[in-house]
């Protein structure tokens, strides 16, 4: 079975296992890697997944999906830079800076930061230095939040935890 057949056919069980569990099936991929084939499903919630989220996940999926022809499943967060695929992910994201990638340069350039002030089905809007920019959403190679760090405190390990 092709790549994108086992996505098709995997992809319907793995959303509906998601919306019991009232967990965002973000993507469902095939990776082949040296070591074998990795079916890697990646799901969210509103307040961020957690391991526990993962295993109950990976549980109540993998008797539906264990026929298929794959090595490895991984289920995993997203992370809170993943990249920005669906409207759904724009408009979570309204409001806030984005780095864009883009294919090709567009007036000079292949990489943007700024704002993301609107979409639509063929453009973004980049607020970039207090002017809107048009960005063709074909052009963008990869739109993903900027995470600001700053202000986050570290957590102190200890001696003893540090070294392990």
């Amino acid at each position: 079975m092709a790549k994108a057949e086992l996505i098709s056919a995997v992809g319907p069980k793995c959303q509906r296992v998601a919306d019991q569990m009232g967990f965002e099936l973000v993507e469902v991929a095939l990776d082949k890697e040296p070591t074998g084939k990795y079916l890697r499903i990646y799901i969210d919630k509103p307040e961020g997944i957690t391991l526990d989220d993962c295993e109950k996940y990976h549980r109540a999926v993998m008797p539906l999906v264990e026929n298929y022809d794959y090595d490895f499943m991984e289920v995993s967060s997203p992370g809170i830079d993943r990249p920005l695929k669906t409207d759904r992910d724009f408009e979570r994201n309204l409001g806030a800076e984005v780095e864009v990638r883009l294919f090709k340069p567009l007036d000079g350039v292949k990489e943007l930061q700024g704002i993301l002030a609107g979409f639509d089905k063929e453009n973004l809007t980049l607020e970039v230095a207090g002017e809107n920019k048009e960005i063709p959403r074909k052009a963008a190679a990869l739109v993903k939040p900027i995470v600001d760090m700053e202000g986050v405190e570290e957590v102190d390990l200890g001696e003893d935890e540090a070294e392990e």
